[in-house]
């Protein structure tokens, strides 16, 4: 998140993952949106997104944060209109249909090595690759002569 943070700007959602996902589910939003716009996803295909989406905890958190924003920049065209209506209507039908799915994995952090490998085993195994292509490389420049 690092690299994308001062991009995205200054977020009031503390945790890492949970920022994550907010930029994630954005993005899918923004490709739903424009697809709809540009004709290329249809209306049914949206609500089948959607409904995926606002089935687990992390879609309807999205929505719950975002909707505010969405509604005051798609507001203004009929279709952004009607893009809201239809992700509202899917956003409520996922909350009448019961409580979220969980997430079925928990992500692992980022700074946990890989278990069974070493920082040492994997920078030797690097330097070894690192090594193997350019012996091979200097081999092949050293035929062309």
């Amino acid at each position: 998140m690092p690299l994308y943070q001062p991009v995205w700007g200054a977020t009031d959602i503390a945790d890492p993952y949970e920022r994550k996902r907010h930029v994630y589910a954005d993005l899918m939003m923004n490709y739903a949106g424009m697809g709809l716009e540009i004709g290329t996803i249809r209306e049914p295909l949206l609500r089948d997104m959607l409904a995926g989406m606002f089935t687990g905890e992390a879609g309807r958190h999205y929505w719950s944060r975002a909707q505010i924003s969405w509604t005051a920049s798609s507001s203004g065209s009929r279709i952004g209109r009607r893009f809201l209506a239809v992700v509202d209507e899917e956003h409520a039908r996922a909350i009448a249909a019961g409580p979220p799915t969980p997430s079925a994995v928990a992500p692992r952090p980022p700074d946990v090595p890989v278990a069974g490998a070493a920082p040492a085993s994997r920078t030797s195994v690097g330097v070894l690759i690192g090594l193997g292509a350019g012996l091979a490389l200097g081999s092949l420049l050293r035929s062309r002569r």
